[in-house]
């Protein structure tokens, strides 16, 4: 009996101690893969920290174990198509107060699913593709945006989670409808449906084009029956103006002689 208490308490402690062992590995592993300028930390889920780093792009050697990235307060410009694709357990990313004017249309693949926080604010963003958040699930965070009101950034609104509440965040800085510029998109989008203006245009513009044509006929008719009416009146009073022509006397009396 002792014995086998003995080889139980070494057992544990060996479990203890292997146990201890692979997480010191996991945590220097996770440390040695950290990339440059950001802290990476892991206290149940590895947490990377790259805020304030003077990151002018996204780092493509982030741990493929990493759950929440901040890269907050930066210099990153954009955000190319599938910078993500390997973060298959990231929950959170951070991407505001950078000067961020581009995201292509894969950005988010290979996140879309897993996101539960995005966080887009303070960026110098205007337009997306209408595709750029496709499958998103995360609560998106996008004001304080420089945004374009126009059709795409209404398709985009309309395929994201919780939409109406970002579309209320969202200022209109410019907009296909000048009285739109400065108000709410949420504002903007009730009062006209900004994806059928180009129809709508469209087919003001053939009716005015088809009115012009329709008035330049009418005119040409109108001309053309008044300027034959001048000719005809003119005509008639040369002819009324000409001298009527009189018999000879020699005619008549040959005339009698005949008969």
């Amino acid at each position: 009996m002792h014995l086998i208490d003995l080889w139980l308490t070494r057992s544990l402690s060996m479990c203890l101690l292997l146990q201890s062992f692979v997480l010191m590995i996991l945590c220097f592993h996770s440390a040695s893969m950290c990339p440059k300028g950001c802290i990476c930390s892991l206290s149940g889920d590895l947490n990377v920290s790259c805020s304030n780093a003077n990151l002018k792009e996204i780092p493509r050697d982030l741990p493929p174990e990493t759950v929440l990235l901040y890269l907050d307060s930066n210099q990153i410009t954009s955000i190319p198509n599938e910078i993500f694709k390997d973060l298959h357990q990231l929950r959170v990313l951070n991407l505001s107060k950078n000067g961020i004017e581009f995201i292509d249309e894969h950005a988010f693949k290979g996140v879309a699913e897993t996101l539960q926080t995005l966080d887009l604010s303070d960026n110098r963003i205007k337009s997306v593709h209408k595709n750029a958040f496709n499958n998103l699930k995360a609560r998106a965070r996008i004001a304080n945006n420089p945004w374009h009101c126009d059709c795409t950034l209404q398709q985009v609104l309309r395929s994201m989670a919780s939409n109406h509440e970002t579309a209320n965040n969202v200022i209109c800085k410019t907009s296909v409808l000048d009285e739109h510029a400065g108000r709410p998109f949420l504002n903007a989008a009730n009062d006209a449906d900004l994806c059928n203006l180009p129809k709508k245009t469209t087919d003001y513009a053939m009716l005015v084009t088809m009115f012009g044509w329709f008035t330049m006929v009418i005119s040409y008719v109108v001309y053309y029956v008044r300027q034959n009416q001048e000719d005809a009146r003119r005509h008639l009073e040369y002819l009324k103006s000409l001298p009527s022509r009189q018999k000879k006397p020699d005619e008549a009396d040959d005339i009698s002689t005949v008969v």
